[in-house]
C-alpha cells in the first residue's frame, strides 16, 4: 500500500529527507518532520503494543499524547508517547513486552531545574491558548505558553476546511490559515510572549510566594528531559479534549482511529491511515474528515450514525453524498473483526429504543474505522489546582465550574476553549480573548474602562454564535456552568 500522500488539492506536501531509524532492531527510514508514530505508519507498522492480560494488539487511536495506545521504548527509555515525539536520526524503537514499560539499565539522571516566574501561564497553544496569550500580552502582560505539540495551533494545524461563523472569527478561512494568523499574532509579540514546545505542565503545587500560583513542566530535549519550576501571578488552562471511545468487540485492535488522529496522519504527516474506511458519526467532525479522506485518495466506504438524523450541516453531507459516500442514520458499528489489526466491520440497524434489529447486521469490508464521537474535556490538571469540578452532560463530561469572564472557582485559575465545554473552534478562540483579557485585566493592566467594553462584546459575540438550534446544547451547557459556579460562590 502506498501510504504516503503524493497529490492534494489543499496541502503541499514537498520532498523531505529521509531519516533512518531502528523498530525492533530493523532499520528503516521515515521522513523529516515525521514523529515516531507517523514514521511507523509510513511504514505500514500498525501494532505499537500489546495489552496486558491477553497480549491484544494496540496500535495509535489519540494522536495527541492523551492515552496510552502509543507507549513504546525508545532508545532504552520507556512509555514514550511516540505520537507527540519527532523521530531522530538512528533512534531504536522497540514494542514494549505485554505493555510493561521496562526501566533503563542506567543510572537515572538528574536534569537541572529551571525557574521560570511569569504573570500569566497559559497551558495548551491551540486557538484558545494563543488567543488568550495574544490578549493578555496586547495588555502589558508577560505571557508563557507551554504546549506539548513541536507548534502551535492545537488542531487548527490538521483543519483543511473552512470555518463558519462570523467573519470577525474568519469565517470563511480554513483552520491551517487560521493558525498562521495566530502564530504571526504571537510573533509580533514576542517581547512578552514565550513558547515552550515539547513540553507538558505535569503537576500543580502548593506555593510558598504569595499571590502567586506555581507549576512544574517537562521539556523533551531529544530523548532527555529540561525541568521547569514555573510560578505565575494567573494561569488560563486551554488544555483542550480527548477522543470518546465506543463499546464494542475489537474496539482495540490497530486500525481504530479517533477522528482527530486520523486528521493528523493525513493533514500534518501526509500518512494514509488506511485504504478503505467506515466512519461512525455524522456530527460535523465526521462528515468533514470523511471528506478530507478523500481529498487524501482514501476510499469511505460509508458513514454510519446511530441518531435518527444527521448531527452536522447539511452542508458537509451534502458534499459527501455528491462523492457516492451514502451515510446511514440509526446505524453503529458492533463489531471490529481481524486478528492483530481491522480486516473489516459488522454494521448494524438500530430501532427507536437503540436496540439492534436482528437480522439487520451487514459486514463491511473495511483497514480502518474512524471514530467521530465526541469529545471530552481535559480537566484532569485543571482539577489539581482545586477549582470546582461538576459533570455538565451538555459540556460534554466533567468540566471547571466558571463565571463569564471565565475565572474558575480557584482565584486566578481561568479556563477556555474544549476544556471548558465542548464547542467549535470559533468560540474557542472568543472564550480565549476573555480569559486574557480577564486575567491581565485582574493583574491591573489596560485601562479598566475599555477592558470590559471589549470583554462585553466578546460575550455578545459568543451568546451570536450560539444562537440558534446548533447553538442549543452549548448554551444550556454555559447557563448551567454559570448557574453552578454562582451557588458555590455564595455558600
Amino acid at each position: 500500500m502506498e501510504t504516503r500522500i503524493t497529490k492534494h488539492p489543499i496541502l503541499n506536501f514537498p520532498k523531505k529527507s529521509r531519516i533512518p531509524f531502528f523498530f525492533n532492531g530493523k532499520k528503516i527510514y521515515g521522513l523529516e518532520g515525521d514523529t515516531i508514530a507517523s514514521a511507523l505508519h509510513a511504514n505500514n507498522i500498525k501494532v505499537l503494543s500489546r495489552s496486558l492480560k491477553y497480549n491484544r494488539a494496540r496500535g495509535f487511536f489519540c494522536g495527541i499524547g492523551k492515552c496510552a495506545s502509543c507507549l513504546m521504548r525508545v532508545n532504552n527509555v520507556p512509555n514514550v508517547r511516540i505520537c507527540i515525539t519527532p523521530l531522530a536520526e538512528n533512534i531504536n524503537v522497540e514494542t514494549q513486552d505485554r505493555g510493561f514499560g521496562k526501566l533503563p539499565e542506567d543510572d537515572f539522571k538528574e536534569y537541572p531545574l529551571k525557574k521560570v516566574d511569569v504573570d500569566v501561564l497559559v497551558v495548551g497553544g491551540g486557538p484558545a491558548g494563543l488567543c488568550a496569550a495574544v490578549e493578555s500580552a496586547k495588555l502589558g502582560a508577560d505571557v508563557l505558553v507551554v504546549d506539548e505539540g513541536s507548534r502551535i495551533g492545537g488542531q487548527l494545524i490538521k483543519q483543511t476546511h473552512k470555518f463558519f461563523g462570523s467573519s470577525d472569527e474568519m469565517a470563511g478561512v480554513r483552520g491551517i490559515e487560521i493558525a498562521k494568523v495566530l502564530e504571526d499574532e504571537v510573533k509580533s509579540l514576542s517581547d512578552r510572549i514565550k513558547i515552550l514546545l515539547n513540553s507538558t505542565v505535569i503537576g500543580y503545587y502548593e506555593s510558598n510566594t504569595k499571590d502567586k500560583h506555581r507549576f512544574a513542566a517537562v521539556k523533551r530535549l531529544g530523548y532527555e528531559n529540561e525541568l521547569y519550576e514555573i510560578f505565575c501571578k494567573k494561569a488560563i488552562f486551554s488544555c483542550g479534549a480527548m477522543e470518546n471511545m465506543i463499546a464494542f468487540p475489537g474496539n482495540d485492535l490497530p486500525g481504530v482511529y479517533g477522528a482527530g488522529a486520523v486528521q493528523t496522519l493525513m493533514n500534518v504527516y501526509g500518512v494514509k491511515p488506511g485504504k478503505r474506511v467506515l466512519m461512525v458519526g455524522a456530527g460535523n467532525v465526521g462528515l468533514i474528515v470523511s471528506y478530507q479522506l478523500l481529498q487524501a485518495g482514501v476510499e469511505v466506504d460509508r458513514v454510519v450514525e446511530a441518531l435518527p438524523f444527521i448531527g452536522g450541516y447539511h452542508v458537509h453531507a451534502a458534499k459527501l453524498r455528491r462523492c457516492g459516500v451514502p451515510i446511514y442514520t440509526s446505524h453503529t458499528v458492533s463489531k471490529a473483526h481481524g486478528k492483530d489489526k481491522v480486516e473489516g466491520a459488522t454494521v448494524v440497524k438500530l430501532d427507536k429504543n437503540w436496540s439492534i434489529i436482528e437480522g439487520s447486521e451487514e459486514f463491511v469490508e473495511c483497514d480502518t474505522i474512524c471514530l467521530a464521537v465526541g469529545l471530552t474535556p481535559s480537566v484532569r490538571l485543571v482539577a489539581q489546582t482545586g477549582a470546582a469540578i461538576e459533570y455538565i452532560p451538555e459540556a460534554g463530561g466533567y468540566v471547571a465550574l466558571h463565571n463569564e469572564s471565565m475565572e474558575t472557582t480557584k482565584n486566578g485559575i481561568f479556563v477556555a476553549g474544549d476544556l471548558s465545554g465542548i464547542e467549535e473552534a470559533s468560540t474557542a478562540m472568543l472564550e480565549g480573548k476573555i480569559a486574557g483579557i480577564s486575567a491581565a485585566a485582574s493583574l491591573g493592566y489596560g485601562d479598566k474602562r475599555m477592558n470590559e467594553k471589549r470583554k462585553k462584546e466578546l460575550l455578545e459575540k459568543l451568546a451570536s454564535l450560539r444562537a440558534g438550534p446548533f447553538g442549543e446544547k452549548p448554551r444550556k451547557a454555559k447557563q448551567n456552568i454559570l448557574k453552578k459556579f454562582s451557588e458555590i460562590k455564595r455558600r
